[in-house]
């Protein structure tokens, strides 16, 4: 059996059992997200969202759409990979994997995989339940799948790095805590920045949700507050920063090997 054969092998049977994790949990997986959107539309769509207007020439509904689509992508993508490799880490699992013929690329790939198929699965479910509330208009697919795909495996990469460094499971609830919430809500989900004074539109560019919000925002409405193709490439920068420091400390076993 030829070495790309075999590595497709290991990356199918990764992607597999992460799929398979979350798919026989769905009910705490795929659900909750589905019901905390909902909530959303309700109380910032209909019920704010009636007293606020138009945001940037839309509904208001219209415009957080995006948003909310993009906030649970990055949860999930984040939450999934963080805590299966965390647990495989904690049952001494992943030193198995380390130690076999299987290249770190390919053990990084397994995993992204399996958290971007429950981001996936979690943004169209989130998608369905938005065109009960607003009506959806896509002006720029290309863009959608894009800008869904770059963030998701972002953060799909960002949860396996926090994994590794996390001596326990307190450890993997600090970031989506202390930073991801923080990052998210103020990255223009429920607002445009244009509406902020100068000084506080200079400090939310320095926001990295910001552009991937807007840059999934612009692939729906066609508008953005910043440069679509700053907002691509600030997704991209930011892939290629997180694959190296993930390669690099799976490949030195930083953190499972010591």
């Amino acid at each position: 059996m030829s070495h790309s054969a075999a590595n497709f092998i290991a990356l199918k049977t990764i992607w597999i059992k992460e799929c398979t994790r979350f798919l026989r949990i769905w009910i705490q997986t795929l659900v909750p997200p589905a019901i905390t959107m909902t909530l959303y539309f309700v109380i910032f769509g209909s019920i704010v969202g009636e007293r606020i207007g138009d945001m940037s020439g839309v509904g208001y509904m219209e415009f957080i759409v995006p948003g909310l689509i993009m906030m649970s992508v990055i949860t999930n993508s984040y939450s999934n990979v963080a805590s299966s490799f965390f647990s495989a880490k904690f049952q001494r699992n992943i030193e198995e994997m380390l130690v076999s013929p299987v290249p770190t690329a390919v053990i990084i790939a397994g995993y992204v995989g399996g958290g971007m198929a429950r981001a996936m699965i979690v943004a169209v479910i989130v998608t369905c339940v938005s065109f009960l509330f607003a009506d959806i208009q896509i002006a720029h697919i290309g863009y959608v799948i894009l800008t869904v795909v770059l963030t998701s495996t972002l953060f799909c990469l960002g949860g396996l790095i926090n994994a590794v460094y996390g001596k326990t499971f307190d450890d993997i609830s600090i970031v989506p805590t202390f930073v991801l919430t923080p990052l998210t809500y103020l990255g223009g989900v429920f607002y445009s920045v244009s509406l902020l004074p100068e000084f506080w539109q200079k400090v939310s560019m320095a926001n990295p949700v910001l552009y991937m919000v807007n840059g999934f925002r612009y692939g729906f409405l066609g508008q953005s507050d910043v440069s679509i193709g700053l907002a691509i490439g600030v997704l991209v920068g930011f892939n290629i920063l997180f694959f190296a420091a993930a390669y690099y400390i799976l490949d030195k076993g930083i953190g499972i090997r010591s």
